[in-house]
């Protein structure tokens, strides 16, 4: 059996996960800090694959108004009041305060921050008071990622690439290590191995892969919920999964000046079909104001009436009619002069370029030259050309898990020696977040995940475990690696194969907890769960990591469905509905549901409480 040690065991290679491990090197380099990755630093996850419109770093700088030392409170304030109120107030706090620290490290690794007169250039996102959200460009997140791993690898810490962390291990409320597996080896026995640690940290990313339409990259499959889970830590917030327009071709979101170029949305009958999902007498104008609005009110949230938009691709969609971006031609009969005055006035803030009148309302395409030329040739990067009248087809796209694995304000979870950061972790954030904070999260918590991890095992250290809790270890490591061999050689005989496995939880996750949720759909789909979960699968021509994949992504679309269908009203990105004719959602009842739903195991069986959250 292979075995390999370390003091520190960081999961994941995203922006939270380095972060946490130099944060661990830094604060003792005398100790071992290891990465165990899927894929390889750099390449790998979220973070080094993201790209948006102007990706943000929400920071509260000296520089930001409305100044003076509490501004940060100000910041704090924000995330819990867009959160509605059902995220832990203190980690609100520590995000917040935080923030100007997370900025400068990365300012000082080199990440080429837009500035003006020598200070970061900060603008407005959804819902904030005031502008703090920095950026470099589409891809902020891919210069994070590239300067933390320069940095990274001139600390000598530790890398297992292609490799899978699958279950912790516990001798009582002591973490003993973890069995993980090669992800390129197809042979059971040959792919399982032990790390033999104290201490880990969880930065896997969320689990996009439950859904049919998502900007996830391939693996965030909910590793860390999983295996938090059954190791005895709790879930919150499942239920806030955000799901904002996306290309389909390349990821991208459509958020920004995307749709305040207001281009025309079609379906593959070339209908403009908008209309008829607002209410009836609504005005073109009136439609055309809010594609305006969902630029700043990216993605659905039942707080912006915008959500209509997301509604109708969805159902478009469930229609079986594709849907497209058009900015060869305006919606028809537009004028510019149908925005309000607000509207415009934003718009003309938003222009690098003044192409007059004319060309302003001639297309979205001359638009978009005004307010974003670097778009039109990120999309030709990627085979889509604009200029010559391609299409962006564009679907309703999961984008980012608002919950996860509930930490306290030190990023410790329920499970021992175990902690959370980035997507991986919730509690943080509520069921929306300002745009932006998603950055600024992975780089706080993965500090103080780091840190805090460093200084338990530095006093781990002064009692070490007696020979006989030793050889006791190492008993439990050696079967839970056998349980895990088990798992799969046990599924040989299933008549489901794992691909259509994942395929049949995709559809069922996206049928019942995607735009549209009603309690018949969240039941219909949960019994499908069940179903499928019965009859199990087997791993057949694909690799053990590819089966474990699938035993992450039923258990996070099992908690995500469950929490959807006890939450029965419309609060961030969870919009319930009556009926699925419906395109109305439910009210969100103030003063009733400003509480999170906690998941946690319980004698074999998932249990979901009612909390209100920690001020």
């Amino acid at each position: 059996m292979k075995v390999v040690d370390c003091d520190v065991l960081v999961v994941g290679s995203g922006g939270a996960a380095l972060r946490a491990a130099i944060a661990a090197k830094e604060a003792e380099n005398g100790l071992s800090v290891l990465v165990a990755t899927k894929g390889k630093p750099g390449k790998s996850g979220v973070t080094a694959n993201s790209c948006s419109d102007r990706m943000a770093f929400h920071v509260t700088l000296p520089t930001t108004e409305p100044g003076g030392e509490d501004a940060w409170t100000y910041h704090a304030d924000d995330i819990y009041r867009i959160g509605g109120k059902v995220s832990d107030k203190s980690l609100a706090d520590v995000l917040a305060k935080k923030a100007a620290e997370a900025y400068e490290y990365l300012d000082r690794l080199g990440v080429p921050f837009v500035k003006k007169d020598g200070c970061a250039d900060q603008f407005v996102t959804d819902g904030s008071a005031y502008a703090r959200a920095c950026y470099t460009g589409p891809r902020t997140a891919v210069h994070i990622e590239k300067a933390l791993v320069q940095h990274f690898q001139t600390l000598g810490i530790g890398v297992l690439e292609y490799a899978m962390v699958v279950r912790l291990i516990h001798s009582g409320d002591r973490l003993v290590g973890a069995v993980a597996i090669d992800t390129r080896e197809k042979d059971p026995a040959r792919a399982a191995f032990v790390i033999r640690t104290p201490a880990i940290i969880l930065a896997t990313g969320g689990g996009g892969m439950i859904y049919e339409h998502n900007v996830f990259p391939g693996g965030m499959t909910g590793d860390g919920f999983a295996m938090a889970y059954e190791a005895g830590a709790e879930l919150v917030n499942m239920e806030f999964v955000q799901i904002g327009i996306a290309s389909t071709k390349t990821k991208f979101n459509c958020s920004g000046s995307m749709m305040r170029a207001i281009p025309r949305l079609v379906n593959s009958a070339g209908e403009e079909f908008l209309a008829q999902y607002f209410p009836t007498g609504t005005s073109a104008a009136e439609i055309a104001n809010t594609v305006f609005l969902k630029g700043a009110s990216w993605p659905v949230s039942y707080e912006h009436k915008t959500h209509i938009i997301d509604i109708a691709l969805y159902k478009e969609w469930k229609a079986g009619r594709r849907t497209f971006l058009d900015y060869g031609r305006n919606p028809q009969g537009f004028s510019f002069e149908w925005l309000t005055a607000e509207n415009q006035a934003r718009y003309r803030r938003e222009m690098t370029l003044d192409l007059g009148e004319a060309l302003r309302n001639k297309t979205p395409l001359e638009r978009l030259r005004e307010i974003n030329q670097p778009s039109l040739d990120w999309f030709a990067e990627y085979g889509i050309d604009l200029i010559k009248g391609d299409l962006i087809e564009v679907a309703a796209c999961a984008q980012h898990f608002q919950g996860g694995i509930k930490i306290n304000s030190q990023a410790r979870t329920m499970a021992p020696g175990v902690w959370a950061a980035g997507e991986t972790a919730g509690g943080q954030h509520g069921a929306n977040r300002p745009g932006g904070n998603a950055l600024l999260d992975c780089q706080v918590f993965g500090r103080i995940a780091g840190e805090d991890a460093v200084a338990c095992v530095k006093t781990s250290k002064s009692k070490p475990p007696q020979a006989a809790e030793l050889s006791a270890d190492e008993l439990l490591l050696s079967a839970a690696v056998d349980g895990v061999i088990g798992e799969i050689t046990e599924s040989a005989g299933r008549a489901t194969n794992a691909v259509d496995f994942r395929r049949a939880l995709q559809v069922l996750t996206e049928a019942g907890a995607g735009i549209v949720r009603t309690e018949a759909g969240l039941r219909d789909s949960l019994s499908k769960l069940e179903t499928i979960k019965s009859d199990g699968f087997a791993m057949g021509e694909k690799s053990p990591a590819y089966f474990f994949e699938n035993k992450s992504l039923l258990l996070t679309a099992e908690a995500v469905l469950r929490a959807s269908l006890l939450r029965d009203e419309s609060r961030g990105p969870h919009l319930r509905f009556a009926r699925y004719e419906d395109n109305v959602p439910l009210e969100r009842k103030e003063g009733i549901w400003e509480k999170y739903i906690v998941i946690h195991r319980d004698a074999g069986a998932m249990a979901l409480d009612v909390r209100e959250p920690a001020l």
